[in-house]
């Protein structure tokens, strides 16, 4: 949405194509036993969950910091199709949201790479109408969000929400390392 808005549809398409892909094929290589890594070196995924949230809470200050609306003022650019399917990898919301589903909508059995196949298509079917209605919603507001000081309000709570998501994962990187 804020990539919507700062940046427009079309600037923002790689951006969308990126997470279009990045995910469901993060969502296939949990089905195909990626997560098991995380399982048998407890570490990375420490590692993953700490890289993930830093990088998370740079990408709120750089929302919260963005300065106008498609101008040449704008020192920010929306994300690449590359780093937008690379961001899915390193973001800790995106791995839980992968694990759960793959662990609650499979089952053992000869059907599991249909199963695992059907989930990331669905990612994929229904995330993609989904993620550009997001998009979508976020260029319509350009509308509403003309002068500087309500873009820059828009920012900030956006990112604000962003960082919010990360409280549950701090917390529990500080647990772990208290262990």
């Amino acid at each position: 949405m804020a990539s919507g808005l700062n940046h427009g549809v079309k600037s923002s398409i790689p951006h969308f194509l990126g997470i279009i892909t990045g995910f469901p094929l993060m969502v296939l290589a949990v089905g195909l036993g990626i997560a098991s890594i995380f399982e048998n070196y407890p570490i990375l995924n420490l590692i993953l969950k700490i890289m993930g949230s830093v990088y998370l809470s740079f990408l709120a200050y750089k929302i919260a910091t963005t300065t106008s609306l498609q101008s040449s003022a704008n020192p920010s650019a929306p994300f690449t199709f590359l780093q937008a399917a690379m961001f899915q990898w390193i973001n800790p919301k995106a791995w839980v949201m992968a694990i759960s589903a793959m662990v609650t909508y499979t089952v053992s059995s000869e059907a599991y790479l249909y199963q695992v196949a059907a989930i990331t298509s669905i990612f994929f079917v229904f995330g993609s109408p989904c993620i550009f209605l997001w998009l979508w919603f976020g260029n319509s507001l350009q509308k509403l969000i003309k002068d500087f000081y309500w873009l820059k309000l828009f920012n900030i709570f956006v990112a604000l929400l962003l960082a919010s998501t990360l409280i549950p994962i701090f917390l529990e990187i500080y647990a772990t390392l208290l262990q």
